[in-house]
């Protein structure tokens, strides 16, 4: 699963859109707490990134081949508390929920942590799994190309603009 930041905003809106249908949540400032769940999904991203850095400057310091690198990052991972699998999505949702706790958005929470945390690893799970089948499905379309080079960025972005457009997925 992978996060895009291009979806970012529809996720803090679509986390808030539920939990404040279900009344779990009462805001004062709706802008301020989307601009909160966002903070928190780029911050991720920040860790993501970093973890991938760390992860290529250590086989290359040890002299290890690229097939170890999932391994490498996976340790990382469990070492800096994002872990892998499941566990970023769970460490969103706390970081989430830490957010809700602090925020001045966010005038009450009716729910147990338990309920909120459940509710919100359904929908950033749905958004990451569709950008991964979008994804996989753009490469398998491109793969004649060298990722990494420019044309393969200007097909991706265009093969990808034509398979969200015939699934209706345009961005809005």
């Amino acid at each position: 699963m992978k996060l895009f930041k291009a979806k970012i905003p529809v996720i803090a809106r679509d986390l808030l859109d539920q939990l404040t249908a279900d009344h779990d949540l009462e805001l004062n400032d709706r802008q301020e707490a989307e601009l909160d769940i966002q903070s928190v999904l780029n911050e991720y991203l920040r860790l993501e990134r970093d973890l991938t850095d760390r992860a290529k400057d250590m086989l290359e310091a040890r002299s290890l081949s690229f097939g170890q690198f999932g391994r490498v990052k996976r340790t990382l991972a469990e070492q800096s508390g994002v872990g892998s699998g499941d566990e970023p999505i769970v460490w969103m949702c706390n970081q989430i929920l830490e957010t809700f706790m602090q925020s001045p958005a966010v005038d009450e929470v009716f729910r147990e942590d338990s309920e909120l945390r459940s509710k919100m690893k359904v929908i950033i799970r749905r958004h990451m799994l569709v950008d991964e089948e979008l994804d996989q499905e753009v490469r398998d379309r491109i793969k004649n190309l060298q990722e990494g080079g420019a044309s393969w960025d200007v097909e991706y972005a265009r093969v990808m603009d034509q398979i969200r457009h015939k699934r209706g997925l345009d961005k809005a």
